[in-house]
């Protein structure tokens, strides 16, 4: 089987919010800079988050629900651990900056900051359900509550995993009939394609991509590759997934093609030749990917609002890449400063204080937060 630590897999997760990080720069310069169909199609990382989590969780609640001693509430207390501390804090930074402004008087759209929004968001409900509204509330949390959504069910989903863990290739083709399925629904619905779903209906896109993660953990656990087949494979489908994206192909392509990446990437682990991408601080990186993820679109609307005022211009105004060099470093900071002492010491904190202190199985490696053993145990 897989060993407890799987740092490639870590070290993606800081390829993956750097990707949605430059997405969302890259419609901040002016166009006259030029444009990266690359980094365009790098929004789509989100739905390589959601088959990561399917994977990782596989990885780690699998053996004990296999077992049988599967703690449902032990699981949820630490999902909880693993989101909200994080999550609370730069929703009450958001919370700051709006209540602030609109003391100070500062013009921005408020229309974007609705009461009722803030309580789906803090709730973790926000995507939930069909919307039209444009929401600022934390926008990158709408993929915090499809993966709630995911958790909740998370027993329905390994029950299924165990059922077929013997026929991995039936479980990947029931995850990729129902995404096919629910993608077809969703044009009708809404007239865009699944992966463009985020605020409105968002937990129709993580429903298929978590079990298609978890079918290719049980595909995974059965393949074991020499290590030049392994890295082979794994910069193989990464050119493929790179040279979609670059020709801007169908969305739905490419998060197909995000699949074999995780799927080769994990196997590096297996064949013991993860190099480079076991790397202390590409995997550092990695587990501080959830901070970055969360906080680059606050600092960003924080920056603009605040240029805006102070040089009397619209706040809809063009960044310059000396800006956004800038801003990606103090982002970078502001995300090691929120893991070091809020995330970590949050998810500490809430697992020591409502976890059950009868003795259970501990899980024999790590969860999505960062593959690596002791950090969620």
């Amino acid at each position: 089987g897989y060993p407890a630590d799987l740092r490639a897999l870590t070290s993606l997760r800081a390829f993956l919010a750097v990707g949605v990080v430059l997405f969302h720069y890259q419609l901040q310069w002016d166009p006259a800079l030029g444009f990266s169909p690359i980094i365009e199609r790098s929004r789509l990382a989100v739905d390589a988050f959601f088959m990561l989590s399917g994977f990782i969780l596989a990885h780690v609640y699998g053996p004990a629900f296999a077992a049988g001693t599967f703690s449902y509430r032990r699981f949820i207390v630490a999902r909880l651990a693993r989101l909200y501390p994080l999550h609370v804090t730069v929703l009450a930074g958001v919370l700051i900056m709006v209540l602030g402004a609109t003391a100070a008087g500062v013009r921005f759209d408020a229309d974007s900051y609705p009461p009722l929004a803030f309580f789906q968001t803090l709730f973790l409900v926000q995507a939930w359900f069909p919307t039209n509204a444009d929401l600022n509330w934390s926008g990158p949390s709408w993929s915090l509550s499809a993966e709630w959504f995911a958790y909740l069910l998370f027993p329905a989903y390994a029950w299924l995993a165990l059922r077929f863990r013997g026929r991995p290739w039936v479980l990947l083709g029931i995850g990729a009939v129902a995404f096919a399925a629910i993608d077809a629904l969703y044009v009708q619905a809404f007239g865009k394609v699944l992966p463009r779903a985020e605020d409105s209906l968002g937990i129709l896109r993580i429903a298929p991509e978590f079990l298609i993660g978890m079918a290719l953990y049980a595909l995974g656990h059965r393949w074991r590759w020499s290590r030049p087949v392994a890295a082979a494979a794994a910069l193989f489908t990464t050119l493929l997934l790179l040279g979609a994206m670059q020709l801007s192909l169908d969305d739905r392509i490419i998060v197909a093609l995000a699949a074999p990446v995780i799927l080769t990437w994990s196997l590096l682990a297996r064949a013991d030749c993860e190099g480079p991408l076991a790397a202390p601080a590409l995997v550092f990186a990695g587990e501080a990917s959830f901070a970055l993820y969360l906080v680059h679109m606050p600092v960003i609307v924080a920056y603009k609002g605040v240029v805006a005022e102070l040089r009397g211009i619209d706040s809809a105004f063009r960044i310059t890449p000396i800006e956004l060099t800038g801003l990606f470093v103090a982002t970078a900071l502001i995300a090691v400063a929120l893991n070091l002492l809020v995330e970590k010491p949050g998810r500490t904190w809430i697992r020591r204080r409502f976890e059950s202190r009868r003795a259970e199985p501990a899980p024999t490696s790590s969860d999505e937060s960062a593959p690596r053993g002791p950090a969620d145990r």
